[in-house]
């Protein structure tokens, strides 16, 4: 289980991070089911979504194209980053 420290930290840095990807490590979802979940607003999730994608933590499971109804999804490396923080305590 090797999960990078400095990717660790960008997620921790964060609780809106944390949230969604705790959110997401138990199955794929919306923006919205995440919000209403961690209980915070859809624009904290909005940019926590993108900032984990560019870190390729998290993932689209739709087309680009779509608006609506885009499901996010946790990606391997992402999961990797999870399992650790998890088992660190760190959250």
């Amino acid at each position: 289980m090797s999960a990078d420290w400095d990717e660790i930290s960008f997620v921790i840095s964060s609780r809106y991070r944390v949230a969604v990807l705790r959110r997401l490590a138990s199955s794929p979802a919306t923006p919205s089911q995440i919000a209403n979940d961690a209980d915070c607003s859809i624009a904290h999730v909005s940019r926590a979504l993108h900032e984990l994608r560019e870190r390729s933590l998290v993932d689209l499971l739709v087309s680009e194209d779509r608006k609506k109804g885009r499901v996010y999804g946790i990606t391997e490396p992402g999961r990797s980053v999870w399992e650790r923080i998890e088992a660190e305590n760190l959250v």
